[in-house]
């Protein structure tokens, strides 16, 4: 049955999220990390200047999926972000989906547009390690740590490093205080 462009749509509500978290067995340390990159997300969302128009919803729903199949990817080895924006367009969230299939590198960044969900989203899991709040370079080191088993992995975070800072520039170009002060305030 071919999905109507409005259920195409969708955005999940946060307990929608939750339901979808536990009906895909999200391991408890995932689904803990995800909640705290949604705190973050929001965070940064709380923190824009008044102008500056983005969909809160969007922001949560995304940041509390981007890992949806990440438990499943421990077994399969798949990448997750691609089969988690799959699962996700599946059910009728293709915006969420968009954003979810670039939490671990944005494509065609635009480091001089406006701000977009994708990259607050992106931006909130570079900076929680697990459930804790960590600078850039603490998460590059538990990346390299924890992932960089060859040289062009170690060459991808490094190439991903960049990435996170131009984004965390671009953000912070759009908020009417500092990140520090932001994320501060779910510290």
């Amino acid at each position: 049955m071919a999905m109507s462009p409005e259920s195409a749509d969708k955005i999940p509500d946060r307990d929608e999220c939750e339901e979808l978290m536990a009906r895909y067995a999200m391991l408890p340390h995932i689904a803990e990390h995800s909640r705290q990159v949604m705190r973050v997300a929001l965070a940064v969302a709380d923190h824009l200047k008044p102008e500056v128009s983005i969909n809160r919803k969007l922001v949560t729903a995304a940041a509390l999926l981007h890992d949806i199949t990440k438990t499943r990817s421990l077994k399969t080895r798949e990448k997750h972000a691609a089969s988690g924006g799959a699962l996700l367009r599946e059910l009728g969230f293709s915006r969420v989906a968009e954003i979810v299939e670039q939490h671990v590198i944005i494509r065609d960044l635009n480091p001089d547009g406006g701000i977009e969900e994708k990259e607050i989203v992106y931006y909130a899991d570079k900076r929680v390690m697990h459930d804790t709040i960590v600078s850039v370079e603490d998460r590059v080191r538990d990346l390299m740590i924890r992932y960089g088993t060859t040289e062009a992995i170690r060459e991808q975070i490094s190439r991903n490093r960049k990435q996170m800072l131009v984004v965390e520039k671009k953000i912070a170009g759009f908020m009417k205080t500092t990140m520090h002060h932001a994320l501060q305030t779910i510290i």
